[in-house]
């Protein structure tokens, strides 16, 4: 059960949530509330989707009936690990941003327990990701990571970030991601393989790159 009461909206109540949680995530993007909200009123069909995927997979069907969480009381391992791992390599990223994995919203407005399920999972992979992809938690990196996800799980709200973090690039951000991030970005998001089936957890202790190669992840590039 992911904690913290659903709520059940009615489908005007949901096109009000959806426009409410687009308007104040533009004008504030660090409302991790609002991006959440606006994922999940916009976003059912396309988790329907990824969770059908999921049921198809072997791996992906043993995230569902494990339902792991990424928590501190969970991952905390991952610091012990040896530094070439990419649980190493996650306990890094997130220990230099001093992030916690603790800090995500809740599902408040998915159906059923399985839809929320995944849900969360989309948003507790998306340091995993960050570490995969090698991308920096700046605007850049996170509009980038966004075009990924997109292609990945087809959420209206990626594409809704990527539209709204493109406009508030300077004119130099814009062109480096234009000419180096986003082609590569198409490329990464086509060619890896479904990363919503992945049971990361499980990957912790295998060296980095062997987990990369495994699926058929491109790093971002080193732009000069």
């Amino acid at each position: 059960m992911i904690e913290g009461g659903r709520i059940r909206l009615k489908g005007w109540q949901q096109a009000a949530v959806a426009m409410g949680s687009a308007v104040g995530a533009l004008l504030d993007p660090r409302r991790a509330d609002l991006i959440a909200a606006l994922g999940e009123t916009t976003g059912k069909p396309a988790f329907e989707k990824v969770l059908q995927r999921m049921k198809s997979s072997p791996e992906g069907r043993a995230v569902l009936l494990e339902r792991p969480r990424v928590l501190s009381a969970k991952v905390g391992h991952a610091w012990d690990l040896p530094a070439n791992t990419f649980g190493a390599a996650y306990a890094r990223f997130m220990g230099s941003r001093n992030f916690s994995p603790d800090d995500r919203p809740p599902v408040r407005f998915m159906d059923t327990d399985e839809l929320a399920y995944v849900t969360m999972r989309a948003r507790e992979v998306h340091d995993f990701w960050h570490t995969l992809f090698d991308l920096p938690t700046n605007l850049i990196g996170e509009t980038a990571l966004k075009v990924i996800e997109f292609e990945q799980m087809g959420l209206p709200m990626c594409l809704l970030s990527v539209v709204g973090g493109t406009a508030r690039f300077s004119e130099k951000q814009r062109k480096l991601f234009y000419q180096h991030y986003f082609p590569w970005a198409i490329r990464a998001g086509m060619q890896c393989t479904d990363l919503m089936c992945v049971y990361y957890e499980r990957h912790f202790h295998e060296d980095l790159e062997d987990v990369r190669r495994k699926l058929q992840i491109v790093p971002a590039p080193i732009v000069p």
